[in-house]
């Protein structure tokens, strides 16, 4: 492998692990504010331990997508400082803006509502709890409308001394169609997420039926989430796919291995073969004018082909080859697709089995609700190796080249190295999350002590003891 080759093994490993938490802060962070909601309008003491058992699995994800994150972003200085060096004037104001507002946000008010029970009135308790969930929100927000920036650059101008772009619009940063619908999947794809995992924590309980009563409400709550985040996720991303053809047209077209243009245009199931290699893969089950569908919108829209775009480009860019690595495209495209579709047959699954009043009784549903907390991880990663790859070989598109942004002053040495040390990190990681996330999960919720009374005016400080 290249110097090139690793750099980008070691950022893709560290974006895709770091991903894994992002989608889980955001959507937990929802239903848990969601469920203090509920038990502030009710007063009912289950809906508290609930908060408080989901809160404590929410807490440990947040922990480790934090150290996660601030190694990714360490290696913009590290391995790809000639990027760093020419989009920093565009690219450092949204990740600014994430650190000095909504991280900043997120991580002042969980510290409030971890502490403030029995505390704080309860009207600003809650609070604290819905600024948690908005100040992840707003982290993805401006992390996503900087990589949107990559996607589709807008809003800037080229400083004529230095060749650098320089950012002249915010507010077309903020409003590139990328961004917008890119974010809006993103959000829906964490919903999903969050509520897959309520809802297979609160499944495991009741296949062994234990606090029966209580994990019902979760599960009805984690259902009533997930059946409109997902046709609402599938909805965008079939737009955004419209997007992609208009901004990348070369993305969505490797996402169907389509090397030659055609009108109107068939999506199949899966293929045999296929990749940068084979421009003659076996297509099976192609269904007709879905292409179209997805990639303009209409019933009998034009998608140009790879070969003809290829050459467009290197008449505009010069000579190379612009074709990403289609195998990747290709079924990330059908991985995404086909679990959101699953996820959205276990969400009616069990919309019909709360209708019928059997869901704390049905075993087998219980069981694939269980297993299927793979399905939005798989779904999360599948979707960004599709929008990541299919930008190649462009880190900005249409600007800089991947080949053109890495630092030159790190040597083969270096990356190996560091590539093994992330990776040891990773793994210490990603085992404490899974032991962590299974103890607390697995103990169950715990026995509820009768609130002390809290003036909603006058916040109780508690007397210091030693």
């Amino acid at each position: 492998m290249s110097d090139l080759d690793l750099a980008r093994l070691q950022f893709a490993s560290t974006s895709i692990y770091h991903f894994l938490f992002v989608p889980v802060t955001i959507g937990l962070g929802f239903l848990v504010a969601v469920l203090h909601t509920m038990w502030f309008r009710s007063g009912n003491p289950d809906h508290k331990r609930l908060t408080k058992f989901f809160g404590t699995l929410l807490l440990i994800n947040v922990a480790v997508g934090v150290v996660t994150g601030l190694i990714q972003e360490f290696q913009f200085g590290m391995n790809w400082s000639a990027y760093s060096r020419y989009v920093g004037d565009v690219f450092g104001a949204p990740l600014a803006m994430e650190g000095l507002a909504a991280f900043f946000l997120e991580s002042t008010f969980i510290g409030l509502w971890v502490f403030g029970w029995n505390v704080l009135p309860r009207r600003i308790h809650l609070l604290t709890v819905w600024l948690v969930a908005a100040g992840a929100a707003g982290s993805a927000a401006f992390i996503m409308a900087a990589n949107s920036w990559m996607q589709h650059p807008v809003g800037y101008t080229v400083d004529q001394a230095t060749g650098r772009p320089e950012l002249s619009d915010i507010g077309a940063v903020m409003t590139n169609p990328v961004f917008v619908w890119g974010y809006a999947h993103v959000l829906t794809a964490s919903l999903v997420t969050g509520s897959v995992l309520m809802l297979a924590v609160s499944a495991w309980y009741l296949r062994r039926g234990h606090h029966a009563e209580v994990f019902t409400r979760s599960a009805k709550v984690s259902i009533a989430v997930l059946l409109p985040s997902i046709f609402l996720a599938l909805g965008i991303g079939s737009h955004l796919g419209v997007i992609e053809a208009t901004y990348q047209p070369m993305k969505i077209s490797a996402a169907e291995g389509q090397w030659e243009t055609c009108q109107p245009c068939s999506f199949s199931a899966f293929q045999i073969g296929g990749g940068n290699n084979d421009q003659n893969p076996t297509k099976i089950i192609e269904i007709p004018h879905l292409l179209s569908i997805l990639a303009t919108g209409t019933w009998n829209g034009e998608v140009v082909g790879m070969n003809e775009l290829n050459a467009q480009y290197q008449e505009e860019y010069g000579p190379g080859d612009y074709v990403p690595n289609v195998f990747v495209q290709y079924w990330s495209m059908r991985v995404m697709a086909y679990l959101g579709s699953l996820a959205a047959l276990v969400a009616l699954w069990g919309l019909w089995l709360i209708w019928r009043r059997r869901l704390p009784t049905a075993r087998v549903f219980l069981l694939v609700a269980t297993w299927a907390v793979a399905f939005p991880f798989l779904m999360n990663t599948a979707g960004w190796m599709l929008t990541e790859n299919g930008r190649q070989p462009w880190i900005v598109q249409g600007l800089m080249l991947t080949k053109d942004g890495i630092s030159t002053s790190v040597g083969r040495t270096e990356l190996i190295i560091s590539i093994v040390v992330f990776y040891t990190i990773f793994l210490l990681l990603g085992a404490v999350n899974v032991y962590l996330m299974m103890r607390y999960a697995r103990r169950g919720l715990e026995l509820e002590e009768p609130d002390e009374p809290v003036d909603d005016d006058q916040p109780r400080v508690p007397a210091l003891t030693f």
